[in-house]
């Protein structure tokens, strides 16, 4: 855990190691001791051991609690020596007195936690790779022995120090492991309860999201299974599986048998992606898995997670039928990202449509007018794109918003006085004419960042969320999965267990538990902090705040609050390349989709084929683990992504084309028509129009549009007029009614039998001149004299 200490390792003489270390309470100590004669400055570079924390017992203190604190872990030794005179001690530092120190007391220097116990050897030697087991114990309390001295409910830092002595050097602090403990009350004689004349109103949000899992750039259809990128969905699905134990978790806390007055069932909203039911819901009816994911259409091998996803769907809908239900952003899609592609469609689905998809997989009526950004902070131009008639409710970190005083809800944008109505008299006013602006209020729910971001470091896949402040952020990976879990408890408890400290902060007396939207927790961790919070209530330090009433509700200010948009989220979010993909495929999908024809009769619509590339734009533009370890390989998936849906949209564009008729065409007469095939191979009909390019010795009549039939093609009679016998090159080409081409451009080579005006003009004079001699000849007949173009003739 270097990266938590402030100092440099202290190296002491084996002497001054073992000095007395039997003192009760060791003396406070300055943050940073001054270097004595007997201590000298290393590198903090070497590593020799690792400090693993697996178990902690108690891991919420209360008045019937055993009243000893017991915690067991391992030493590891991963340097490239032998370590002697390995021990290991418990030590606290001071009750955590504000909120912000849920996070900075796990990173003071070990001098703070200044209440410490005995070393207790581990090992008397660990060579390279080995490991040892250890456990440590100290009571709460003691008038007479060492202890934790801990006489107050509260929520206290704890560290477990190790001590040894690598080969070639002195005794050192070799490493160090912390957690938070929480303690709703002192057990023993007599037993210290906590103060409930304040209880806290909390509200839980219980996430039901993944990544992405479809196959990019496979448009819908009716008779095809879907394609999933890999078959990890199935095995989360499955018993034992991270969804499934997140499902199981709240299932079993809110069963009648153990939430019997419905406390946290009142206290809890499931919210869920509905880009998981989408995927859940087709695996049901079988699916395939892509051998390759770059390569969407290639070979697949059936998937394994039919049942399981049925299952999991069946227990889903059970559960949200009995308590509250929301939406997430489809694919957790990054909403300042979607608001600067700008496109109303896109916009829609990714915020407005999943409601309607929660509803009507579940069979719910989820929350309306309510938006959880995945980043957990809005800028201003996504809270004008939020922005609705009714009022909307978002959801973000206390920090993101710059209010003059501590609070649990602001205003964002304040409410506008709708249009004036249209005159009685019919008269319309330009701004009647204009598409009106939305005019509802933007409010926002505030959860503290420091409760957020110990609950986003649960599980096995930790992460630091993009509001989290530089000051409390670390590397999550120096903490065992116990101790991150124990930081968790810790936060979500201490605004309960410290009603004076909240009130001097200005603090509001409110709860928001606000997981990340992708949440690794497993069912341990799960049902752990559901306990905990289930035990808040009956304890009476809690009560429960349903999340439907927070809604609507005007915040308890007037004041308009400002918006503070961090960097860290700027950083974490969808980059450029991603955004322009996307500001560049939405109206090539628009486009097609108003091209293609809604025939009643036929099961795919053109919205269902389209449907499912606009919602890879939006799977491209997710923020699932962008802010953990898996950030490169989400990053990969993002450009994969974004670029299947461009390859596939250029393939349904180029599938609709002028055949060509290839050699030379003649024209029977010079307004003979001109004969063309269009084909169109979706599966979907669509309305075409003919683009000519021809010379200046054709005139071509503009056909109109022209619809051609799903996997079919149609005979297009394209009425020509040519002027010129010489050879004339044409180009066709086919496009969409607002102009985007489809198919390449077609050239035909047409040949006219009609000579233009030089046959005009000798057809003229022959014509003429039949008619002189004609009229010459009935002249001297009528006159009796004989032609002379007869001389020679003589009659029979």
């Amino acid at each position: 855990m270097a990266l938590r200490r402030v100092g440099a390792v202290t190296l002491t003489a084996l002497a001054v190691v073992l000095a007395p270390t039997s003192t009760v309470v060791a003396a406070a100590q300055d943050p940073v001791p001054p270097e004595s004669a007997g201590t000298q400055t290393v590198d903090e570079d070497p590593e020799f051991l690792e400090l693993h924390i697996d178990n902690v017992t108690p891991s919420t203190v209360t008045t019937t609690s055993d009243p000893f604190v017991t915690v067991t872990g391992s030493v590891k030794n991963i340097g490239d020596r032998t370590v002697r005179d390995v021990s290991v001690r418990l030590q606290r530092a001071p009750a955590v007195a504000s909120s912000e120190g849920l996070r900075t007391s796990l990173t003071l220097d070990q001098s703070r936690y200044d209440t410490v116990g005995m070393f207790d050897t581990v090992a008397g030697r660990l060579d390279e790779g080995q490991s040892k087991q250890f456990t440590l114990s100290l009571p709460l309390r003691s008038d007479t022995d060492i202890s934790l001295d801990i006489t107050e409910p509260g929520v206290y830092p704890l560290m477990v120090n190790v001590n040894g002595t690598p080969e070639y050097g002195g005794a050192a602090r070799l490493d160090d492991a912390r957690f938070l403990l929480p303690v709703f009350g002192v057990p023993g004689t007599p037993a210290v309860p906590p103060d409930i004349s304040s209880p806290v109103a909390v509200t839980m949000l219980w996430p039901l999201a993944d990544r992405p899992r479809l196959a990019a750039g496979v448009p819908g259809s009716v008779t095809e299974p879907v394609r999933l990128v890999d078959d990890d969905l199935a095995t989360s699905l499955a018993d034992g599986g991270r969804l499934d134990e997140l499902l199981g978790a709240a299932e079993f806390a809110t069963r009648e048998s153990v939430d019997r007055d419905h406390t946290l069932r009142d206290s809890l909203c499931l919210a869920v992606d509905p880009d998981l039911l989408i995927t859940v819901e087709n695996m049901t009816r079988g699916y395939l898995v892509v051998d390759d994911p770059s390569d969407p259409t290639g070979s697949a091998h059936e998937g394994t997670g039919k049942d399981a996803a049925s299952a999991w769907l069946d227990r889903a809908r059970s559960l949200a039928a009995s308590m509250c239900t929301t939406s997430v952003p489809f694919a957790q899609a990054d909403l300042s990202a979607i608001t600067e592609v700008a496109n109303p469609d896109l916009t829609a689905t990714a915020v407005e449509a999943p409601a309607d998809i929660v509803d009507n997989v579940l069979g719910v009526t989820s929350l309306r007018n309510f938006v959880w950004s995945d980043a957990g902070v809005l800028d201003d131009a996504t809270a004008q794109m939020l922005r609705g008639d009714e009022a909307t409710t978002t959801l973000v970190a206390a920090n993101s918003v710059d209010t003059t005083t501590p609070r649990d809800s602001a205003h964002v944008i304040e409410a506008t006085p709708p249009p004036a109505p249209v005159p009685a008299n019919g008269e319309t006013t330009p701004a009647a004419t204009e598409t009106p602006a939305a005019t509802g209020s933007v409010d926002a729910l505030l959860f503290d960042p420091s409760v957020g971001t110990a609950l986003a470091a649960m599980g096995t896949t930790p992460q630091t969320p993009s509001y989290t402040p530089k000051r409390a952020r670390y590397d999550l990976s120096d903490d065992s999965r116990t101790a991150r879990l124990q930081d968790a408890l810790g936060a979500v408890s201490w605004s309960a267990l410290e009603p004076e400290a909240a009130r001097a902060a200005g603090t509001p007396r409110s709860l928001m538990v606000v997981p990340p939207q992708l949440w690794t927790a497993d069912a341990e961790d799960a049902k752990t902090l559901l306990s905990t919070v289930s035990s808040l209530m009956r304890s009476g330090l809690a009560t429960p705040r349903p999340l439907p009433t927070l809604l609507g509700r005007q915040p308890g200010s007037p004041e308009v609050a400002t918006l503070e948009y961090p960097d860290q989220a700027a950083e974490d979010g969808v980059p450029a390349h991603i955004r322009d993909a996307a500001a560049t495929q939405t109206p090539r999908i628009e486009a097609l989709n108003t091209a293609l024809v809604d025939d009643p009769q036929a099961p795919l619509t053109p919205e269902r084929f389209t449907a499912p590339l606009r919602e890879d734009l939006l799977r491209s533009m997710s923020l699932a683990h962008r802010r953990d370890d898996e950030r490169r390989s989400a990053e990969e998936a993002s450009d994969t992504r974004a670029d299947e849906v461009a390859e596939t949209m250029d393939d349904l564009f180029g599938a609709v084309t002028v055949v060509s008729p290839g050699g030379v065409y003649t024209l029977a007469s010079e307004q003979s028509p001109l004969l063309l095939v269009a084909r169109n191979d979706l599966p979907v009909g669509i309305t075409v129009r003919l683009q000519v390019d021809a010379p200046s010795g054709m005139t071509i009549t503009d056909i109109g549009p022209t619809t051609l039939p799903p996997r079919g093609s149609r005979t297009l009679t394209v009425p020509t007029e040519a002027n010129d016998s010489r050879k004339l090159v044409v180009t066709f080409s086919l496009t969409t009614a607002d102009g985007q081409q489809l198919g390449e451009p077609t050239s035909v080579t047409v040949r006219s039998n009609a000579y233009g005006q030089a046959l005009a003009i000798l057809t003229a004079c022959a014509g003429a001149l039949l008619l002189f001699l004609a009229g010459r000849r009935l002249w001297h007949r009528f006159r009796g004299q004989p032609d002379p173009a007869d001389e020679g003739y003589e009659r029979s």
